[in-house]
């Protein structure tokens, strides 16, 4: 387990008197509520296995970056605590990593700014995620929903983090971070590590509904998104919808049978097994009892886990005490880092 000193050290000074930098993780998540199947296998999975591998872990409830759509108060409190349930369940140890809510640190904001007056709009603009999100909300779009991948980049700088866990989709946002921070370094001497990134394993899970896109919270079909809190009724039904083809036999290709396949990715991931071994078993079965067979597997997988979220669902006080604890120890973390940036730049 980490002591609390090495979770708080940012550096230490080597035998020579150089500054080493620490290996330090930083990742966060959205408070949808309760996760999702493809949220579970894409990052929290990994999530806790880096928990065991590294003295310095950093998670945190991204509340500010679900402000770019913003919900009701009473909603996204409820969400923020639904996730932080559900993440803990999953075995987020928050005595083996820091775990937060954003809101909840200042200087996140407060650097971003910065961050944001050293980053050009063309760039921004580029990003896939602006023009998706913006074409999904009919509108022109916020200036939030532009600049969130500069927060991003000012919540993992902040702590001068050396890892992240991303997925596909974030890669390019990490990259700006990267870009972000050697500008600085250019502009300012050299302060931040460029942070590189720990890509998940676990194929990018897809819609039960529609193979062709992620699964997703926000999608409107209500059948193609597995949460981690499903009842075994419920899963049973979304994997019997789940969209395949007209050719019965169980078989991975991606391409050409991204249905199918997708059901293989889920197989082989609530198992543990490689596609291999997960398509040696499926020998002789149909894709209609094929589809059985990965939703019992899926049920045996969450079933701890639905069991713990209700508990932990049942004291919200609990609950906003790890969170706040967490930031507590957060903004000791950063606190030192902040004040530094604020001297490089002139502000103080």
């Amino acid at each position: 387990m980490a002591t609390p000193s090495g979770l708080i050290r940012a550096l230490h000074r080597g035998t020579l008197g150089q500054t080493v930098v620490m290996d330090r993780i930083f990742s966060g998540i959205q408070p949808t509520g309760t996760p999702h199947l493809g949220n579970y296998l894409g990052a929290i999975q990994n999530w806790v296995n880096l928990q065991e591998e590294c003295s310095s872990v950093l998670y945190s409830i991204m509340d500010m970056h679900s402000f770019t759509m913003p919900k009701e108060p009473a909603v996204l409190r409820q969400n923020i605590l639904d996730t932080t349930a559900a993440i803990l369940a999953c075995g987020i140890d928050p005595n083996k990593c820091l775990l937060f809510r954003q809101s909840l640190v200042p200087e996140h904001a407060e650097l971003a700014w910065i961050l944001g007056c050293l980053t050009n709009v063309p760039r921004l603009l580029r990003l896939p995620q602006w023009k998706m999100k913006r074409a999904s909300q009919n509108s022109e779009g916020t200036v939030g929903l532009l600049t969130y991948p500069v927060l991003q980049a000012a919540d993992i700088l902040l702590y001068k983090s050396t890892r992240v866990p991303v997925g596909e989709d974030q890669v390019l946002h990490l990259e700006l971070a990267q870009d972000i921070a050697q500008h600085f370094n250019k502009k300012y001497g050299e302060f931040f590590p460029v942070p590189k990134a720990i890509l998940s394993t676990t194929k990018r899970i897809k819609s039960l509904r529609d193979p062709s896109a992620k699964m997703s919270k926000s999608d409107p079909q209500k059948l193609a998104t597995v949460t981690i809190a499903d009842s075994p009724d419920e899963i049973v039904l979304k994997f019997r919808k789940a969209v395949t083809d007209f050719t019965s036999e169980v078989t991975y290709e991606p391409a050409a049978r991204p249905g199918v396949s997708n059901l293989v990715s889920i197989h082989a991931a609530v198992t543990g097994l490689s596609i291999k071994d997960v398509l040696h078993q499926a020998t002789g079965l149909d894709t209609a009892h094929y589809k059985m067979v990965v939703a019992e597997a899926v049920i045996q997988k969450f079933a701890p886990i639905r069991s713990e979220i209700k508990k932990l669902q049942e004291d919200k006080s609990h609950l906003i005490k790890v969170l706040e604890d967490g930031a507590e120890k957060a903004k000791e973390l950063a606190a030192p880092i902040y004040q530094e940036i604020r001297r490089l730049v002139g502000f103080q």
